[in-house]
């Protein structure tokens, strides 16, 4: 009879439970599909979202109603549940709600985006996003296309009329998107925000630097590190031209651009404008691959 005393014991049985644990605590299969935490916002959202974006949702709205909510069904089908779009959008909104109709709304995610340039009053304004979006609350609502360091102040009453929004739970969460190196060196430091949507892939197109002219790189190095001080910060991280705006032709500048924003680990979740369900396929397979 094999006879072991108290300490060879003590030190098998914590050998044991030290197996046990280190199985326990290996790392999750992360998909494009993953419910994540935006920040300290307490919005989840799918990693991937469907944009109606693409230049001012032309590219989206020319496929006509019939093929768009085909392909936003799809897009249901596969896992994505965050569905992003704005006012600026002409038609977009109104035609995200017709496909979503019948979908359960607690099943999915909406963000849209306020023409803070427009001098209707703030609340009419949001209670039109609402119906528009056939939806009585927005998930997300965001100041759309900042372009100032001093937006947050030159704002503040929009931010005011945001803010009661969400006490009055009409939003759940309040946030910007930004155009320029100028408002993304203040968004650090902005508390208000949820939510930042911000541009981002490997090599700067349609990405924010000091021109604004939308042809000479964003610089990438700079951005990403506003991006990794804000993430930090708990606000929300979205990323957004993560296809360069349409302009990634070949799979391999797709994929680069993939891998560089997933191996950030400071962007919580992405966008992106979809035409065709193999676009939607190819997302999802790229950032499943590039997670892993």
């Amino acid at each position: 009879m094999l006879h072991i005393n108290r300490r060879d014991f003590l030190k098998s049985a914590a050998a044991v439970a030290a197996g046990v644990s280190s199985v326990a605590a290996a790392p999750t299969k992360r998909t494009a599909t993953d419910w994540v935490q935006l920040g300290n916002s307490g919005v989840k959202v799918t990693r991937l979202a469907f944009g109606t974006g693409t230049h001012g949702g032309r590219i989206q709205r020319e496929l006509g109603q019939d093929e768009f909510t085909r392909l936003v069904r799809y897009a249901y089908d596969r896992g994505i549940r965050f569905f992003e779009t704005a006012d600026n959008y002409k038609g977009m909104p109104q035609m995200l709600a017709t496909a979503l109709k019948g979908i359960p709304r607690d099943s999915y995610r909406l963000m849209t985006k306020f023409k803070w340039q427009q001098p209707d009053n703030p609340r009419v304004t949001i209670d039109r996003l609402r119906k528009d979006l056939d939806s009585e609350y927005l998930d997300i609502l965001l100041l759309h296309n900042v372009r100032t360091n001093a937006w947050a102040s030159e704002l503040e009453r929009l931010r005011d009329e945001f803010s009661e929004a969400k006490s009055k739970k009409v939003i759940a969460a309040h946030g910007a998107s930004c155009h320029g190196l100028l408002p993304l060196r203040a968004f650090p430091d902005t508390k208000w925000l949820d939510v930042a949507l911000m541009r981002i892939n490997h090599n700067g197109v349609m990405m924010d630097n000091m021109e604004g002219d939308g042809k000479t790189p964003g610089d990438v190095s700079e951005v990403t590190t506003h991006i990794r001080t804000i993430h930090a910060k708990g606000t929300g991280t979205l990323g957004m031209k993560i296809m360069g705006e349409g302009r990634f032709i070949t799979p391999e500048a797709r994929d680069a651009s993939v891998r560089y924003v997933m191996k950030l680990g400071t962007v919580d979740a992405v966008t992106i404008g979809f035409k065709s369900t193999a676009e939607i396929d190819e997302a999802i397979t790229r950032i499943n691959t590039h997670l892993a």
